[in-house]
């Protein structure tokens, strides 16, 4: 794509999105259709560096041929992280110290405002007084909120490794701690939207059966428990990645949340605390049996579920599953649809002008249902 982007052909791509998840998922029902901007969407990138001479340019690399695509601009990023590119390459050229050795730059960005930029070497920086001093200076000169260089072993943070987002969903403003070279969604406008879905199910699920409690799997930084934690009465949430809990605590406490608590743990060690096989020391403050669990909230790898997790979540009274493959999600509600009914999805478009499609599905269990 070389970071293109074909507004006029939007929405008959969007269509052929809708069209693939039904045919992948006949039981889809009360489809909410999420679309993107069309331009200046994604709030992270990765580019290669390529130095020829006295010219530097930002590249990528066409997949088939290998061939180099130089790129002088991105309309697909924040307009933030496009005014910035020029500005920042033209800098980085003036200083032999910044350029040298210089291999990729990457970009995190904010619909907040904040910006992160990233410069990995080959070559070390640890130690180099010079190179520090003309990333102070090309930090404030461009305005940028933080530098960090990046080489073997090394890193060097200018002065932090984050930036914070707000995000608005349905009138009520969410403060995330996102951390470099962490998970975070790349279409923060999407991201709004997939939390305003989550909480609508959430809500429908509480009118019909009244509000219990609910545990995340693969929950990262504390993205949608937290955007939850009011249709609950009280959440765990779980994460395998110490960074993306450390954030996930931080985000807790920025956000005040009194009913939501993390604990780093893989999924399919959580599946069997829940079912009493076995102690850890990890939840020793945890009092599982406190809980009263009515519904589990799903964000899984694009792999889907383990067989272990899977035989967990059926168990369930309410299943709330967001994917970023529909075709994993098809082959595991062969098994969920066996006891629960689908009620409501949702199609979100997070990577305009490509293949991909993440999906989101709630799900009741059968005995339960008595829909208006």
């Amino acid at each position: 794509m070389y970071c293109q982007v074909f507004p006029a052909d939007y929405a008959n791509q969007l269509a052929n999105k809708e069209k693939h998840l039904l045919e992948l998922i006949p039981s889809i029902v009360n489809l909410s259709v999420f679309e993107s901007a069309t331009k200046n969407y994604r709030a992270r990138v990765e580019f290669r560096i390529w130095h020829d001479g006295d010219e530097t340019d930002y590249i990528m690399f066409n997949q088939q041929t290998k061939q180099k695509v130089k790129i002088k601009s991105c309309p697909m990023v924040l307009a933030l992280i496009d005014d910035l590119m020029s500005k920042l390459i033209t800098a980085i050229c003036l200083q032999e110290v910044l350029r040298t050795k210089l291999f990729q730059i990457d970009f995190l960005a904010t619909l907040s405002g904040e910006i992160l930029v990233t410069l990995i070497y080959r070559k070390p920086i640890e130690g180099n007084k010079n190179w520090l001093e003309q990333i102070e200076l090309l930090r404030t000169k461009l305005k940028i909120n933080s530098i960090i260089g990046r080489a073997r072993k090394q890193k060097k943070c200018v002065p932090k490794d984050f930036v914070e987002e707000t995000l608005q969903v349905d009138g009520k403003q969410f403060y995330y701690q996102q951390i470099e070279n962490s998970f975070t969604q790349p279409n923060a406008e999407i991201a709004q939207k997939m939390l305003h879905w989550a909480r609508k199910v959430s809500l429908i699920g509480n009118k019909k059966f009244g509000k219990k409690d609910l545990i995340e799997l693969y929950c990262g930084n504390g993205n949608f428990s937290i955007a939850l934690a009011e249709f609950y009465n009280k959440i765990l949430a779980t994460e395998i990645s110490k960074i993306s809990v450390g954030s996930a605590q931080y985000n807790i406490q920025k956000n005040k949340i009194k009913n939501l608590t993390v604990v780093k743990m893989a999924a399919a060690e959580i599946s069997q605390a829940i079912q009493g096989e076995r102690d850890f020391f990890r939840m020793r403050n945890i009092d599982l049996a406190s809980y009263d669990f009515k519904t589990i909230f799903i964000d899984p790898p694009r792999a889907g579920l383990d067989s272990l997790t899977l035989s967990i979540v059926i168990n369930f009274e309410r299943i709330i599953y967001i994917s970023c493959s529909p075709e994993s999600l098809a082959r595991d509600l062969t098994v969920i649809e066996k006891t629960h009914k689908l009620v409501e999805s949702a199609l979100f478009d997070q990577f305009p002008y490509t293949d991909h499609l993440e999906a989101g599905v709630f799900l009741i269990k059968d005995p339960l249902i008595k829909l208006d």
